[in-house]
């Protein structure tokens, strides 16, 4: 019984649940930034360098082999070097996009901790200040 209520209270701390949300929210981000980088920046880039899909880039180590009716047998070993390639700019586009959001977030937090507070009451006057202020307006009159 103790572990289970262990457990329990491990799973459903706010920094638990916290984290999942962040988990989800980061695999879809992910996503986006995927889409981004293979269906906007990889074609121009692909373009520049001569029309090529980098995700197709591969050196092949070993030729496949045919039977005589033209059926694979066993299948080429390759070395894809054009995914990590592809990998390496969606990581480097996602860290860049993080970086973006926790910068903003900073500056977000540090001017609410800049606003000045708000400013405190004037306290009540003494009796000695409001007796003053009647002498001095009754003086005023006077003149």
């Amino acid at each position: 019984m103790g572990f289970l209520k262990e457990f329990k209270a491990f799973a459903l701390k706010g920094n638990v649940v916290d984290m999942a949300v962040g988990v989800i929210i980061g695999g879809a981000f992910g996503k986006i930034v995927t889409s981004l980088v293979n269906d906007i920046i990889m074609p121009p880039v692909g373009l520049l360098v001569g029309g090529a899909d980098f995700s197709d880039l591969k050196l092949t180590l070993k030729e496949q082999i045919l039977d005589a009716a033209g059926a694979v047998v066993t299948p080429a070993v390759t070395w894809n070097y054009g995914a990590f390639i592809q990998q390496v700019v969606d990581f480097a586009i996602l860290a860049l996009c993080v970086f973006m959001m926790v910068k903003l977030m900073n500056k977000l937090t540090k001017k609410e901790e800049e606003k000045p507070a708000a400013p405190a009451p004037a306290p009540a006057p003494s009796k000695e200040e409001v007796l003053l202020t009647e002498i001095r307006d009754l003086l005023k009159e006077k003149k």
